[in-house]
């Protein structure tokens, strides 16, 4: 009596699940995760650096920190949603102001040797906004602002389903906003980021004699002084977003981000500034919607999405 079938007749494994990887790359951080062809996140790994003082050696390290996350998963490719200028062609991050060690880095030559996966690249802010078509709040739209805001400022349009952007194009940060402005990392004056990042509210919040290293959630939780400096935060983040509103008129702003500790009142400010640099009749209203995920993962998942178009 036979016990043991034919290997003709054994049933096929079943094949394993098509998984996704991506990595978020910006000053000071790298993180790396493992996604489903849906877009949840399945497995997640962060890694820190100092960005003004890293060497290239010390990306290396930062990056083969997080690699590991993608080990025990047979991903169909990693997407890089990298701050600065990058060279998706030739997988390069060309310049990112605040850390020297990355001025012509091999991103994804680096990350390939790591994991063995095929590896794009892309600007943070496009990949945002196809992370927010994909899979958030941008969903079912074909003209939408998502914009990042904290550490890295930057936003990202989709205009009638198309990036305006060139590819590795720049994120709005150093648009001018202030004629007379403070001098900017990029050796210009007014930049946008010299205005509405974490370091310009850090520094406006000691300042007002609030304190050192407060946060956003901290002023927003404090007396009328801080609420002061938050409203003044506000009407800077949406200086920069009033330009994107004059030229392409989204119609919706996803903020992500440090923005997502500002409360109600925050929220409002960026949306009544908006709403009043409405150019023309009949122009859709703007709207202003605030992530509210703990863990803000939109740039991870523009990231599985550039992969995706790889595919």
């Amino acid at each position: 009596m036979r016990l043991v079938p034919d290997a003709a007749e054994q049933p096929a494994a079943p094949a394993a699940p098509r998984r996704l990887g991506a990595v978020e790359l910006v000053p000071g951080r790298v993180r790396a995760a493992v996604l489903s062809m849906a877009g949840r996140v399945l497995d997640r790994a962060e890694a820190s650096y100092d960005a003004a003082t890293a060497t290239p050696a010390d990306i290396d390290g930062a990056l083969a920190g997080v690699a590991g996350v993608f080990a025990a998963q047979e991903v169909q490719g990693i997407g890089v949603a990298a701050a600065g200028l990058v060279d998706p062609l030739t997988g390069l991050i060309l310049e990112v102001n605040d850390v020297p060690a990355l001025h012509g880095y091999p991103v994804t030559e680096r990350l390939g040797t790591l994991t063995g996966a095929g590896v794009h690249l892309e600007h943070r802010a496009r990949l945002q906004v196809l992370g927010d078509r994909w899979f958030g709040a941008g969903r079912g739209r074909r003209t939408f602002a998502s914009v990042s805001t904290g550490e890295v400022l930057g936003v990202g349009v989709l205009y009638d389903g198309e990036v305006m952007a060139p590819p590795g194009g720049r994120s709005g940060a150093h648009m001018t906003v202030s004629a007379s402005g403070e001098r900017c990392t990029c050796g210009n004056r007014g930049c946008w980021k010299t205005l509405a990042t974490t370091g310009w509210l850090r520094a406006r919040a000691r300042a007002a004699g609030l304190g050192e290293s407060m946060s956003l959630a901290e002023l927003v939780r404090g007396g009328d002084t801080a609420g002061q400096v938050v409203e003044e935060y506000a009407h800077n983040l949406a200086l920069g977003l009033v330009n994107v509103q004059q030229l392409f008129a989204p119609g919706l702003f996803i903020l992500h981000g440090e923005a997502r500790e500002g409360g109600e009142r925050f929220r409002t400010v960026v949306e009544e500034r908006l709403r009043d640099a409405v150019a023309f009749a009949g122009a859709e209203q703007p709207r202003v919607l605030v992530g509210t995920a703990a863990v803000d993962d939109v740039a991870l998942l523009g990231g599985a999405g550039l992969v995706l178009s790889h595919l």
